[in-house]
């Protein structure tokens, strides 16, 4: 196992001691500082979808670096509003739908975005009757009748942030034990579980949050029954349905957004990751009609939409749709899918597009993934049995056989060995 040898320094110890130190990448390649060559199969959690050092996003940051880096949200900007007017497009899958969008730094910002949306379109009705004030406004309206309709359901393995709000919205509940108390106003059901959502759904609900994979709960794809089930209950109930696109939209999954399989719209979209590739950037996206409840002041970041991301986003976009990137995710996915469903050890794999959750067959995910590792190839142990894959979108097919090629071979040493889980 190559060994980091950068310091930790003087940094917070959210995360476990580094194995490996990288110093550069290029399209599918990683090098560490000793100045070996990995191939990136993970392209940092779902992010880097062009590859590494792309050189359309190097070369509009460069060109934004020295025109225009930021100005407050007091003012406007050119880049942002472009971007926002392709991301409409995109989520129409090429028919702009009229929505609008906000623009902030990650993915979790995007989702707090989406759940105060929820919260200002549920208690819209209250709050704008004639003679009735805004709630916070100084007005006589009663806490209680201001709240209205204000929780949010998601579902049991689910993950949507680690800000306060978006972590109790994530449906982990060991990974809410060390922040209690949580803000008030989340409800997790069973995930893919049509019957347990409608129980669910009381008149205190505003809105269902959902993933079309759930990537960090073991890529658990879901299928186009549920999804439109859950649509028909959102309108039978009047509940907006929000969908985190924040691992999977942009191409991942074969579609531009992972809800286009199942031939749904959702109320509210919510994306990051692919969308700098690698620049901090996020949006949320509302249709019209749910977007307008947010008036001036009711909701803000200070780098949201800024030009310097704003340009990334567009050269990412640009690149995207000149290289019709959902495609060449469909196809690389098919051909990684069904190379790795023929190795021994692998007992399924699953997931749309280029995310991929390869299930071991007895064996301990995160002693394969250390091997792989080891031997050059960056994956990740999304479960104690599954790996998940998620590549450059721009993988190449001599680069997915190299992957399988070292995958098999890592796999054969540990059935040899006998390691289990």
């Amino acid at each position: 196992m190559t060994t980091s040898t950068a310091a930790a320094g003087p940094l917070m110890a959210t995360y476990p001691p580094a194995p490996v130190t990288f110093v550069r990448g290029e399209g599918s390649y990683l090098w560490d500082d000793a100045g070996r060559r990995y191939l990136d199969l993970l392209s940092g959690l779902a992010v880097t979808s062009l590859g590494h050092a792309h050189p359309a996003v190097a070369d509009a940051l460069a060109e934004q670096a020295r025109t225009l880096l930021h100005v407050s949200n007091l003012f406007g900007t050119v880049v942002g509003p472009e971007v926002a007017v392709t991301l409409d497009r995109l989520i129409g899958d090429g028919t702009p739908v009229g929505g609008k969008v906000f623009f902030c730094n990650s993915g979790a910002e995007a989702n707090e975005c989406a759940i105060k949306l929820a919260r200002r379109f549920g208690g819209a009705r209250l709050d704008r009757r004639p003679g009735s004030e805004r709630p916070g406004a100084g007005g006589a309206t009663s806490g209680a009748h201001v709240r209205g309709r204000h929780v949010v359901v998601s579902a049991f393995g689910s993950f949507h942030g680690r800000t306060l709000a978006t972590l109790h919205a994530t449906g982990q509940p060991a990974k809410h034990e060390p922040f209690q108390p949580l803000p008030e106003g989340f409800r997790h059901v069973a995930w893919h579980d049509l019957d347990d959502l409608e129980r669910a759904l009381d008149p205190s609900v505003a809105a269902v949050l959902l993933e079309p994979v759930q990537g960090e709960g073991g890529v658990n794809p879901a299928d186009t029954a549920y999804f439109q089930g859950v649509r028909r209950l959102c309108d039978e109930r009047g509940v907006l349905f929000m969908v985190d696109e924040v691992q999977t939209g942009l191409g991942r999954t074969g579609r531009w957004f992972g809800f286009q399989h199942h031939d749904v719209v959702p109320d509210v979209v919510t994306m990051a990751k692919a969308l700098g590739n690698g620049v901090p950037i996020g949006a949320c996206w509302a249709r019209p009609g749910v977007a307008d409840v947010f008036e001036p002041g009711d909701h803000a970041t200070t780098y949201g939409g800024q030009p310097l991301a704003t340009a990334a986003a567009r050269a990412v976009l640009a690149t995207m749709e000149a290289g019709d990137v959902p495609a060449r995710a469909a196809a690389a996915g098919a051909r990684l899918t069904a190379a790795l469903e023929a190795l021994p050890g692998v007992a399924g794999v699953r997931g749309p597009g280029l995310l991929l959750g390869v299930e071991l067959d007895g064996l301990d995910a995160r002693a394969v993934n250390a091997d792989l590792l080891a031997s050059g190839v960056v994956a990740n142990a999304v479960t104690p049995t599954a790996l998940r894959l998620a590549p450059s979108l721009l993988l190449t097919d001599d680069q997915i056989d190299d992957a399988v090629a070292a995958i098999a071979e890592v796999l054969s040493a540990h059935r040899a060995e006998g390691t289990t889980s």
